[in-house]
């Protein structure tokens, strides 16, 4: 099996994807925007566990860009499309699609208006990670005030490592799934 190849800040646990996952409530055929998708292994699993699912993975970065499509080819990802630039624009371009089933945001910035336009494209699941607490509370507060706020889960992952010829575990940042979910 391939390995993710990797940028900073990346990529996400799997263990933090399997929850992001569940909490999407991904269906076949969905069409799937990953926001800020570093390295696209969100992606990635998503195609691995739903059929006929279209990716849109949406970085700023060159560097996550690069990696993103060397995983996809990887890992023979091929009904997706890896876009640059800025979630906000692009989802608000008019030569993008008009609707949207599922978001992973991974990346937060301008979190406030990813989030009306996702609601705008009908977005009925929208999962938001995050380790900063502010990005949080703001996240939150536009899922309240878009009326899609659902719960917010609080994750915390340690990885056994080896110490003295016995087991320890160390801890990974904690991260924080807030999820957004329509009427639709």
């Amino acid at each position: 099996m391939s390995e993710i190849v990797s940028v900073s800040g990346g990529p996400t646990k799997p263990e933090i994807i399997a929850v992001s996952l569940s909490k999407l409530g991904l269906r076949d055929g969905d069409r799937f925007a990953d926001i800020g998708c570093g390295t696209g292994s969100v992606s990635i699993e998503a195609a691995r566990i739903t059929r006929n699912l279209t990716i849109y993975a949406i970085d700023a970065r060159k560097e996550a860009l690069r990696a993103t499509e060397t995983n996809f080819k990887n890992f023979n990802i091929e009904n997706a499309r890896v876009l640059a630039g800025e979630a906000s624009d692009i989802l608000g371009s008019g030569d993008f699609v008009d609707f949207i089933d599922c978001a992973f945001v991974g990346g937060t910035k301008n979190i406030g208006s990813v989030l009306e336009i996702l609601v705008k494209k009908k977005a009925r699941s929208i999962v938001v990670n995050a380790v900063r607490i502010e990005t949080v509370v703001r996240t939150i507060e536009s899922m309240k005030r878009l009326g899609i706020f659902d719960e917010v889960v609080h994750i915390s992952v340690s990885r056994s490592a080896p110490i003295a010829g016995e087991t320890m575990f160390k801890p990974e940042n904690p991260v924080y799934i807030v999820v957004g979910k329509t009427q639709n």
